[in-house]
Order: structure tokens, then sequence, then C-alpha cells
């Protein structure tokens, strides 16, 4: 391979690894050239000569995978640039299983370990003094020299309502998990804090039950049957938001002409499922996932970075809360593929 690139055994070693200064076009000659001879470096030799697996470890107690194989996903997308292979480790909650595997992990030798779960409260750290770096990831660890890297909540229940103040929504109801769930909290703080900043309140005291959609169902009916007057409901998850428009629906109430409805995490198989398609906030958990395996490289090669380090949500807008342009008298009405999200008169 290095006669055919013309250049020497060592140059061409240092091309295929990445290494060593040299001219771009001599580094892609030598790649090329191993194109067309199918050669593969061997990763025991690569491993060897680095001192390092090129593998991480991943813990999870998400068992469900719900919120674990987004953030593994966005991981291997990062970790896979750089040649890197993902164990996943599920704990199930169970103390003395994650041990076990942290223990495995450490025995393959894994360069750096990543931690995540379906809470995103703190927690305690996997163990203390361990000869490779962690990171964690939606969750954060109770030890503030760890490095954590967290959905910013806040900002996903700020753009919720932000956006149904926008499409002219005044009288918000809010409806969301276990109360003393810190997401069910953190939503429903800032979304009352927003609402404050906009001289309003929630039209009815927030509820909060189980993060499912019979709970929506039941929230729904409850908020009807006691006759409270609400033109929009911002729920804690999509899940509840979906029973929430399955409650209104059988009510006679339709979303999002008399109720527009708003869910949080942007779970396709409920978001679309749901009746008209929910929008809702998407936590980007893939993009959590790239940037805890990016943290982790680089504390791998020495730049660690301790500390919680926040990701910003997106909003993503479907039909639950779409406005219809009505036409001005002596004009046609607008097609369907013309309707535009506007603030009501």
């Amino acid at each position: 391979m290095a006669a055919l690139a013309a250049v020497s055994v060592g140059t061409a070693s240092k091309a295929l690894n990445g290494r060593g200064s040299m001219r771009p076009e001599t580094r892609q000659r030598v790649r090329e050239a191993a194109e067309r001879l199918g050669f593969r470096a061997s990763a025991a030799a690569r491993s060897l000569q680095a001192g390092r697996t090129y593998t991480v470890g991943m813990i999870t107690t998400d068992s469900i995978g719900r919120f674990s194989i987004p953030v593994m996903l966005g991981a291997e997308d990062s970790l896979g640039a750089g040649r890197m292979s993902v164990f996943l480790c599920d704990g199930r909650d169970d103390p003395i299983r994650e041990q076990y595997y942290l223990d495995t992990l450490l025995s393959r030798r894994v360069d750096g370990i990543i931690v995540t779960g379906r809470r995103a409260q703190p927690r305690p750290p996997v163990r203390a003094n361990l000869p490779v770096p962690v990171v964690y990831a939606f969750i954060s660890s109770t030890d503030p020299d760890d490095c954590s890297v967290l959905v910013d909540e806040a900002d996903g229940a700020t753009k919720a309502v932000e956006h149904l103040l926008a499409i002219g929504r005044r009288r918000i109801a809010h409806v969301s998990g276990p109360e003393h769930h810190q997401s069910a909290a953190t939503r429903c703080t800032t979304a009352a804090g927003r609402l404050a900043g906009a001289g309003l309140e929630f039209a009815a005291p927030p509820m909060f039950g189980e993060w499912s959609e019979a709970w929506g169902r039941h929230a729904a009916g409850t908020l009807l049957a006691n006759g409270h007057d609400f033109d929009a409901v911002f729920c804690g998850s999509d899940q509840i938001a979906r029973g929430v428009a399955d409650g209104l629906r059988a009510a006679g109430r339709r979303v999002p002409d008399d109720v527009a409805l708003v869910g949080f995490d942007n779970w396709d198989v409920m978001a679309m499922a749901c009746q008209p398609p929910l929008t809702s906030v998407d936590m980007d958990l893939e993009g959590v996932g790239r940037a805890a395996a990016d943290m982790l490289l680089a504390a791998i090669n020495g730049q660690p970075a301790p500390g919680r380090h926040y990701r910003p949500c997106r909003l993503v807008a479907r039909e639950s809360t779409a406005v219809t342009v009505r036409p001005a008298p002596g004009t046609a009405p607008a097609p369907p593929d013309r309707l535009a999200a506007q603030p009501r008169t």
C-alpha cells in the first residue's frame, strides 16, 4: 500500500491513523491506495499502539428505552466518527446490577462511561474515584465536579407558553405528572412564571397525576365538570396530552378551535397518533447524546468539563395549535395548505 501511494511505511501508518503532519493530498493518496487494496486497519494493533480500547460503556436505568435509545443514537453518531464502539448495559434501577455492569465495563478497559436514565432528577455518582471519565446524559450527578449534560426543561416550558400566547390563547390550563417529580415541577413553575410575566395566571389550579393517557382523559373531564373557562391546555407530557385530546373530543370540544393543546417530549408515537396531531416540545435527546459523547471524548483526551451543561428545547408545531385564517368578507377562502398560525382576535 505504501508503495502504491509512493510514500514510506511510516507515512502510510500516520496517514491512516490520523497522526502526524503532512500535506492533505498525501494523506488522501494513502487513503485511496488503502481503499483500492481493501486494506482495513487492525483494531487490536490500533488499541495497543494508543493505549486505548476505543470502546465506551453506557449504563442506563431506562428499561423501556424511551429516553436512553435516542441518547445512545446521538452518542453513537459522535463516537462513530472517532471509530469507537458502545457497550449498552441496562441497570434496571438495581444498584447491585449497576455495580456489576460497572465492574464488567472496567474489566473490558473501556475508555469512558456515559450514564443515562429515564428521570431527570440528580442521582448519586455511579462510583467515586473511577479510573476513566464519566459523563451523565439527560440525568445529572449530585457531585458538582461531575460532568452532566441536561435538557433545559424550563426553556421548553417557556416556549410552549409563548407559542400559546402568540396564537392568542389567554386562558391556559396545565395538566402534568406527579407533583413530586422534578420535571413536572419545573415545567409547571416555569409556565406559571411566564404567564405571570404576561399579566396572566393559569385558568385553573394546576393538575398533577400520572404520566398517562388515562390521567389526561380524567383531567380533561375534571376541568370541564368544574366549569373552568379555558382555551388552551399545556400538558407535561405527550401521553397526558393525547388523553386530554380524547377527553375534550368526547365532551364535544374541538381541538384546536375551542381548545389549543401542547404536549412535551415530541414522542412521535404519541404526537402523530393524537387527533389532531400534537404540537409538542422536543428535548432533542439525540443532541444530548452527541454532546455527552463529545464531552466524554474531550475528557478522555485530558480536557474534562465538570458541571451541568444545559441544552435548549425546540417547539414542533402541528395541527393541535393551528389557527385558521378567516377570509375577509367577499373574498374566497384560502386553500387548506395556505392556513397559517396567526394570533386570534
